[in-house]
């Protein structure tokens, strides 16, 4: 019987905000349908990770509550500093620079999980357990204050990847650096998100695997003479996912993730797209309907030979059977499934 964990998250989020848009709509929303009926007939359950002008659109509220009734996804919380509620200036210009909640001072950062947690919940009547950071920005203060808004699991920590280069504030540090992190779920420590300790915030990462070249010649990635070339020839990490900004749409790359992980004995499988990549036109990788076919043949492949190893789950599921672990019940560690780290992606 498959055992290894496989989660669907979705950034549920407005069209195209890749350009950066004035006015965002929320188009997306209404071919969300199409992919959750795809989920269904491999019997798995997408987490939608929910930001403001998504909780606010009536139709994906009506499509949440009724996966909600049906009890075929969950509903996390997705927050998106620069438009989402109360809006408090950063820059001369938020919305141009989509700045990082993580850049805001502390109780800026405070009222905008409060306010979005409190949205969410009021919206589908569900205690918001699930959580990933707009842009992937996340810090131990981030970590700190989920945890006073009863939040259980995050899933913003990409392996390997520094985003310090993705500028949000002018002048700022940029995103954060995922080096040397765990690649495998872990009880983190809200002082130092980077390793594992006994806190009650579950980390599950995305799934990224290292690329041949990496493997091999790390440093020719970190030498800034050679590191756009590298980077060209081959990114350092791939992604369980259909689109990346190095490599655009690339089915071969998630089923070398897919396999990697299988050979590997991943502890789980965490799988993401963005809601505005399933419309036609909601991004730059997949204009017409025919590209939207092409997308579903990848993904239809993708589900039907992780099915084979993996069992679905949500992240509230994999919490709560993380957390009923006797290892962690009686000792209030993270248990030896989670302290069995693989060597990091530094």
């Amino acid at each position: 019987m498959p055992e290894t964990p496989f989660i669907i998250t979705i950034d549920t989020e407005g069209d195209d905000l890749w350009s950066r848009p004035r006015e965002i709509t929320t188009r997306n929303a209404e071919c969300l349908p199409r992919f959750q009926a795809l989920c269904e007939r491999y019997r798995l359950k997408p987490v939608y990770l929910v930001n403001y002008e998504m909780a606010i659109s009536p139709r994906f509220v009506e499509f949440g509550r009724d996966v909600i009734a049906r009890g075929t996804a969950e509903i996390g919380m997705h927050l998106h500093a620069w438009n989402s509620p109360p809006l408090t200036p950063l820059t001369d210009d938020d919305f141009r620079y989509q700045t990082y909640l993580i850049e805001y001072p502390d109780h800026v950062m405070r009222e905008k999980i409060r306010y979005m947690t409190g949205l969410l919940e009021d919206t589908f009547q569900r205690k918001m357990v699930s959580h990933r950071a707009g842009r992937w920005g996340f810090d131990s203060r981030y970590a700190a204050m989920l945890v006073e808004e009863g939040y259980r699991v995050d899933c913003s920590v990409v392996p390997g990847v520094d985003w310090h280069r993705n500028a949000g504030a002018p002048g700022g540090k940029g995103g954060t650096d995922y080096r040397g992190f765990p690649d495998r779920p872990y009880f983190l420590d809200t002082t130092d998100i980077s390793v594992p300790g006994a806190g009650p915030l579950l980390e599950v990462p995305m799934t990224v695997r290292p690329s041949p070249l990496y493997r091999r010649a790390p440093i020719a990635y970190r030498l800034p003479v050679l590191r756009q070339v590298a980077h060209r020839v081959a990114p350092a990490v791939r992604w369980l996912c259909p689109v990346t900004l190095l490599e655009g749409a690339n089915l071969n790359a998630m089923v070398d993730v897919a396999r990697a992980g299988r050979d590997e004995g991943a502890a789980h499988m965490e799988f993401m797209l963005h809601s505005s990549e399933l419309m036609p036109g909601g991004n730059e990788w997949f204009r017409t309907a025919a590209d939207m076919d092409r997308l579903y043949e990848w993904m239809e492949a993708l589900f039907e030979a992780l099915c084979s190893w993996c069992r679905s789950t949500t992240l509230q599921e994999l919490y709560a059977a993380l957390v009923t672990t006797p290892s962690r019940a009686d000792t209030g560690d993270s248990g030896p499934e989670l302290n069995h780290l693989t060597e990091a992606h530094a």
